[in-house]
């Protein structure tokens, strides 16, 4: 445990890109190899999208760093955080405790306000709006919705009082499990039922990115699926019924050019069907 602090607290921005990349690029080829879904689309079109809303998003964080850096200093130096005030306990408990809470704040709980909150889902709703779900669709976020999860995460490590490696892991986690569970892989139903007891498993965030409500508002969580059990947000959906999408935005011309994906935070909203029936 020692060693993985040690390298998380220095570890150099070369190897937090290596992270992203080689994650892509892992999953890239599995589901190439093992797919849920033979999906006919023009998978580099696709991706170059994709990867444009990664860069963006690179660009966002990269900018904003020292924001979240000063906050991590400023917890530590202050006792402040819930991490600060506990007593002392092995370094493994009080890793997985603040992993947990960063991933409370950081990610199940902006997810579930951006679904919650009409001007948040405007930026939000492009990640959605992929109806061709694969491993790059990870990081399809506008730049407005990256400073968004951004202040949230700051907010995270404020609250929970995260020492800066703690930071590094949980991001560097983050990327990983979002790569994972976005990817167009095929696991045995079994294996994947048993993972979303402890994690979110590819299928379980699927269901996520079904076309039309409740099922768009449900399983949020990008690490542990606890949040989503313990809140009453999870749900299931057999796979042979998944249609990707969301139901405002299901044209070509709409989802798949990235000129008006960055205008539609800024278009007339629509209103979502909400029926359990589609």
């Amino acid at each position: 445990m020692n060693e993985i602090i040690s390298y998380f607290s220095t570890i150099p921005s070369s190897h937090r890109s290596l992270i992203l990349v080689g994650g892509i690029t892992l999953f890239w080829v599995i589901e190439n190899t093992f797919p849920l879904f033979q999906m006919q689309y023009r998978k580099w079109h696709h991706a170059g999208i994709n990867i444009f809303f990664t860069i963006t998003t690179i660009i966002v964080n990269f900018i904003l760093a020292f924001i979240l850096i000063k906050t991590a200093s400023w917890t530590t130096e202050n006792n402040f955080g819930i991490l600060q005030w506990l007593p002392e306990i092995p370094v493994w408990l009080y890793t997985i405790i603040g992993l947990l809470l960063l991933d409370l704040i950081g990610a199940y709980l902006v997810h579930f306000v951006e679904h919650k909150v009409k001007f948040l889902w405007r930026f939000h709703i492009i990640h959605h709006t992929d109806t061709w779900i694969d491993t790059t669709t990870a990081n399809r976020h506008h730049p407005g919705e990256s400073v968004i999860r951004f202040i949230f995460t700051t907010l995270g490590v404020l609250i929970v009082g995260s020492p800066m490696w703690m930071v590094f892991l949980y991001q560097s986690l983050s990327v990983i499990f979002s790569q994972f569970n976005h990817a167009n892989i095929s696991l045995p139903n079994k294996l994947d039922v048993l993972l979303s007891y402890f994690i979110v498993s590819p299928n379980m965030h699927k269901v996520h990115h079904h076309y039309v409500l409740p099922y768009t508002d449900s399983n949020y969580g990008n690490i542990f699926s606890v949040w989503d059990r313990i809140f009453g947000t999870f749900t299931s959906l057999p796979k042979d019924q998944l249609i990707y999408g969301v139901d405002t935005h299901m044209l070509p011309e709409e989802n798949n050019k990235l000129k008006n994906l960055l205008q539609i935070p800024f278009q007339k909203s629509r209103s979502a069907k909400n029926t359990k029936n589609q």
